[in-house]
């Protein structure tokens, strides 16, 4: 890595304005050459529209202040000028084409031509293999990027950023779709490639990945900058303080149980693969939940959670699918989604965006899109309560838009997984199943969805919660299941559970 420590990056007083909103306000980073320099700040803080206008995104004319890069004044009219500088971002939602080659994807827009102008494919599978090696992945540069993990195509974006011979990388929340272990190798890849002299951003909420690769962290708040931190002096309190504008001395809002008669059971629930029906994804599961109560699923990633909740859920997932379901003592059909609901439950999604909303549609119809038949009158409709109900939500959920009319895609994942909250709570259930319901989160609209489920649970629901995260679930949960290869292993009292005794139950392999 380069001796020389002087600024690579300045940005000086850049401001930003939407209509109606102000995203950045007079916002400065100094980012130091061969750095891996860290932005964080709660959803909706800023952070991507900073890396937006610096990419060129944005561009110049559309804000206000300076952007210095290599000791020059630079303004980029779109995302091509700012790459022939050296500056390349790697959006959290990869511009990667699944149906092309990862050699073709690579120089996508950058091709390498022979002497005639035709693409050298040669060269071009040569070079690919050459930049695959140095970010550590072993695939053929033939290989359709549809049929690699997403792991596998952060690490091809990577290496389109190096064919590029980037001086300034930018990565936008990078690990938030990643397994620990891919999010480990690209932890890794930020610091090897930093041993190499390049600089690298990394926009995330994860405290402890920032911990582990950042020289220096820059904190985000409602668009303005509240301080630059040195790696020394790096804690994950001052930087939540830095955050959200308080102490969070406490993680997870205090939780009285107050535990009624049994709710929901499941029994002897089997789901089966539905290519592969030889392969039981979900084997003869037994779970209860009594009124008022939180129940967590804990299971390392492969163990069968989301496929137990999806096959329950109107049958969303799986082949061959037996067992019996019971609401309030009753047994109950769930063989489609409608029916789920009308009998009480709702499902919300871990993959929001795919499953949980319509994008391209706004905040009231999001809302209302599970529960229309409270809204219509002679089969129609009523526009008018439609919206006055969202709006109610809006307000009781604190759901940051400036309407109810504005459109899901464009909020922040919070206030997005607030929205798939209200929704499933208008539908009226008796039991919630929550899926990752703060993955790509950040503390402080995690403290909030605490609360929520808090809230939900004192008015007598049944709460179901599958997280990856075990200290969430020991923060928020009244007992938790451990399930492993599609079955459960064991059942403790929040009291009994620890992350040792819970690991230990997670891995306990299957009899052969």
């Amino acid at each position: 890595m380069t001796d020389d420590r002087t600024n690579i990056l300045e940005m000086r007083g850049i401001t930003k304005t939407f209509p109606g909103v102000k995203a950045l306000q007079d916002v400065t980073i100094h980012v130091r050459r061969g750095e891996v320099h860290a932005i964080c700040g709660e959803n909706g803080a800023g952070k991507s529209t900073l890396m937006k206008v610096l990419s060129g995104v944005y561009p110049h004319g559309t804000y206000d202040g300076d952007i210095v890069f290599e000791d020059e004044v630079v303004s980029f009219r779109d995302i091509r000028d700012s790459e022939a500088k050296g500056i390349v971002i790697i959006h959290q939602e990869l511009a990667l084409s699944p149906y092309l080659s990862i050699a073709e994807n690579i120089f996508l827009n950058n091709e390498l031509k022979g002497p005639l102008g035709l693409i050298d494919w040669n060269k071009t599978n040569h070079e690919a293999a050459s930049l695959l090696a140095r970010v550590g992945l072993r695939e053929n540069p033939t290989t359709k990027v549809r049929d690699i993990g997403v792991g596998k195509q952060q690490l091809v974006e990577i290496a389109k950023a190096l064919s590029k011979r980037v001086k300034l990388l930018i990565l936008d929340e990078p690990t938030a779709a990643l397994n620990d272990e891919d999010s480990d190798h690209l932890l890794n890849l930020i610091l090897h490639l930093k041993e190499q002299g390049i600089t690298s951003i990394i926009i995330s909420h994860k405290l402890n990945e920032i911990k582990k690769v950042a020289d220096s962290v820059t904190v985000i708040r409602d668009g303005k900058t509240i301080e630059t931190i040195a790696k020394t002096d790096v804690t994950e309190e001052r930087i939540i303080k830095d955050m959200v504008g308080r102490d969070l001395e406490h993680r997870y809002p205090d939780h009285t149980p107050h535990i009624g008669e049994e709710i929901f059971r499941v029994e002897d629930w089997t789901a089966h693969h539905p290519q592969d029906p030889s392969r039981v994804m979900v084997d003869a599961v037994n779970l209860d939940v009594r009124a008022g109560e939180i129940v967590g699923i804990a299971g390392l990633m492969g163990a069968g959670r989301t496929e137990f909740a999806m096959s329950v859920f109107g049958r969303s997932y799986g082949s061959r699918i037996s067992g019996r379901v019971f609401v309030k003592g009753k047994e109950v059909k769930t063989r489609t989604v409608a029916e789920s609901i009308e009998n009480g439950l709702a499902y919300a999604t871990e993959d929001r965006k795919t499953f949980g909303l319509n994008l391209i549609d706004d905040i009231k119809r999001n809302i209302s899109m599970a529960a229309l038949g409270k809204l219509e009158r002679f089969g129609i409709v009523d526009d008018g309560k439609e919206f006055q109900v969202a709006n109610e939500y809006r307000k009781s959920m604190n759901i940051k838009a400036p309407s109810v009319l504005a459109k899901t895609g464009k909020l922040s994942g919070g206030n997005q997984q607030k929205v798939v909250l209200s929704k499933w709570i208008y539908s009226d259930p008796d039991v919630l199943i929550l899926d990752e319901p703060t993955r790509g989160i950040d503390v402080g609209a995690k403290y909030e969805i605490y609360s929520i489920i808090n809230k939900l649970a004192a008015q007598g629901k049944g709460i179901i919660v599958i997280s990856s995260e075990l200290p969430e679930l020991l923060g928020i949960c009244d007992r938790i299941y451990a399930l492993s290869e599609g079955r459960i292993t064991g059942e403790l009292p929040i009291a009994e559970a620890s992350p040792e005794s819970l690991l230990k139950l997670m891995t306990m392999e299957k009899p052969r």
